[in-house]
């Protein structure tokens, strides 16, 4: 059985499949392709957010893929500077019209703070007014799943405090090189699925040559390495590419890390995410 046939099941029963496709920086007008090539390849779980301004082509690609609408997970993201109920409300409205779709399987909220503010200032009632917008989605049906996303344990439990919900996700920065086990064991203990976003560290840990020589030792590539150690620390791995070819090594991940290499790879330190570092999420904040 390969990876793309295995899944999750999130504590509301909502199955997800282990491995996704990540569209951020994926044009909108490149979407509708990529997803039907990653689809074609055996993908079920594709990833995309209202800030990657592609939800249109996304969702094109999900109507027009050569399997059924209920085949797939999709997933996208309230924009992180939404903190209120009624615009929550109708961004998700949004989303929906965007991608075209009568519901989506998981939606998140894509931060705690804004970006402009990233590990800032206190945005924990808008946090839950936002949430209050999603439990009432999931309640109407037209988001079959809800969580969140870069939270970490003290904006989990701000959210918690009002939610009816527990969140069924949290997407977060996991790969070698940057491992928040803290956080992840919490997850964990909430029954909160957690998915690795930029598995392969946005690019940065193909230099890294401790890995490097990890991944020759298996007859593996870095990508491949580094994707199934995400999925061994139990999470939903969700590497990123446009690349047919590339979609198709992700996927090929069938081997195992021994113990003492996953330990490795977990006390790994200091990616240079180098140009990447401008964005928030690698900033190291």
């Amino acid at each position: 059985m390969s990876i793309l046939d295995e899944t999750y099941t999130l504590v509301n029963g909502v199955e997800i499949p282990k491995l996704g496709l990540g569209t951020w920086f994926i044009d909108d007008d490149k979407a509708a392709d990529a997803v039907r090539a990653a689809v074609e390849t055996g993908y079920r779980n594709i990833d995309t957010a209202q800030a990657y301004g592609n939800e249109r082509g996304v969702g094109e690609g999900v109507r027009t893929s050569e399997v059924s609408r209920d085949a797939l997970f999709v997933s996208t993201k309230l924009a992180a500077e939404i903190k209120d109920y009624d615009r929550a409300r109708a961004a998700i409205d949004g989303s929906l019209e965007k991608l075209g779709l009568e519901y989506v399987d998981l939606m998140l909220i894509h931060s705690p703070q804004p970006w402009n503010d990233f590990r800032g200032g206190d945005y924990a009632e808008g946090n839950r007014e936002a949430w209050r917008a999603l439990e009432d989605a999931h309640r109407a049906g037209t988001l079959r799943s809800i969580g969140v996303s870069n939270f970490q344990q003290h904006d989990l439990d701000n959210l918690l405090r009002g939610a009816t919900v527990t969140p069924h996700v949290n997407q977060l920065l996991v790969h070698a090189g940057n491992t928040p086990s803290d956080l992840l064991a919490y997850c964990e203990s909430r029954r909160i699925l957690v998915e690795a976003y930029s598995p392969i560290a946005h690019g940065a840990i193909l230099k890294n040559a401790e890995v490097r020589a990890m991944a020759e030792k298996y007859g593996v590539s870095v990508p491949q390495l580094c994707i199934r150690y995400t999925l061994q620390l139990g999470t939903v791995s969700l590497p990123k590419t446009a690349n047919p070819e590339h979609m198709r090594s992700n996927a090929e991940v069938g081997f195992e890390i021994s113990g003492d290499d996953m330990d490795t790879l977990r006390d790994l330190r200091d990616v240079d995410y180098g140009e990447h570092s401008v964005f928030p999420v690698y900033s190291g904040k």
